[in-house]
C-alpha cells in the first residue's frame, strides 16, 4: 500500500466511523434516495443528512444523480469496491514510491490561476490523476481541466468519453464521468448514448479551498 492509499484509506475510515452514516451507506446500497426521503427513514433534519451526505461523497462512497430539481443519492459502486479492497490491505505497511519528475508545463499552459493550478500539480503527474481531491471545490478544478479533453460541437460515445479518461485514471474513470455529468461540464441524452461538451460559458465556478 502507497502511502497515499493508505491516507485515502484514512479518510474513508473517517468518513464511515458515525452511526448516522453507517446507516445511511446501509440504506443506499438497497436504492436511491433524497435527503428527504433519509431523513424521513432515519429520523434526522435534512441539513445533517445533507452534512452527512456531503462526508460519503468526498470519500467517494455515495454518488449524486439529478433529474430535473430532484436530487438522488447511492452508493457509488466502484468507490465502495475500492475501499474494500484498501481494507484488505489494511494491514500492509506504506511503501515509500521512487521519486518521480513531473513536468507542469501543460498546467502554466492553461493559463489557471495560481490556487486551481496548484490543485493539479497536487493531484497529478505528467498529466495523469495521482488521486482524486476529497474536498469538492478542488474537484471541480480537476474537472474543469477534464473537460479541456473534450472538444466541444462534436458528440461523443460512451466508449469515448470512457478512454479519454480512462487514459488520465484508470482507477475510476467511470466515477469520473457521472461526477462530469452531475457536476455540469459534460451532457448527455436522456438514453445514455450520445454525450457532449457544456458550453464553457456554462460551467460551474471552481475556486480551490
Amino acid at each position: 500500500m502507497t502511502p497515499q492509499l493508505n491516507s485515502d484509506l484514512l479518510e474513508t475510515l473517517k468518513a464511515v466511523a458515525d452511526e448516522s452514516r453507517l446507516l445511511i451507506l446501509r440504506l443506499l446500497n438497497e436504492r436511491e434516495y433524497t435527503v428527504g426521503d433519509l431523513a424521513s427513514e432515519i429520523k434526522l433534519g435534512e441539513p445533517t443528512v445533507s452534512h452527512h451526505l456531503a462526508k460519503l461523497r468526498k470519500s467517494g462512497l455515495v454518488t449524486l444523480r439529478m433529474s430535473g430539481n430532484q436530487h438522488f443519492y447511492s452508493v457509488h459502486i466502484l468507490g465502495l469496491t475500492r475501499f474494500k479492497r484498501l481494507v484488505s490491505e489494511i494491514e500492509k505497511m506504506p511503501v515509500e514510491p521512487a521519486p518521480v519528475v513531473s513536468d507542469n508545463a501543460w498546467i502554466d499552459a492553461l493559463g489557471w490561476d495560481a490556487e486551481d493550478a496548484q490543485v493539479l500539480r497536487a493531484h497529478t503527474v505528467n498529466g495523469k490523476i495521482t488521486h482524486l481531491p476529497t474536498k469538492n471545490k478542488k474537484l471541480l478544478a480537476v474537472l474543469r481541466w477534464l473537460a479541456t479533453l473534450f472538444q466541444p460541437d462534436i458528440i461523443y460515445s460512451e466508449k469515448e468519453i470512457n478512454a479519454i479518461l480512462k487514459a488520465v485514471y484508470e482507477a475510476d474513470y467511470v466515477g469520473l464521468r457521472r461526477d462530469l455529468i452531475d457536476l455540469g461540464y459534460l451532457r448527455r441524452e436522456r438514453g445514455g448514448s450520445q454525450y457532449w461538451l457544456t458550453p464553457a460559458d456554462e460551467f460551474p465556478i471552481s475556486t480551490a479551498e
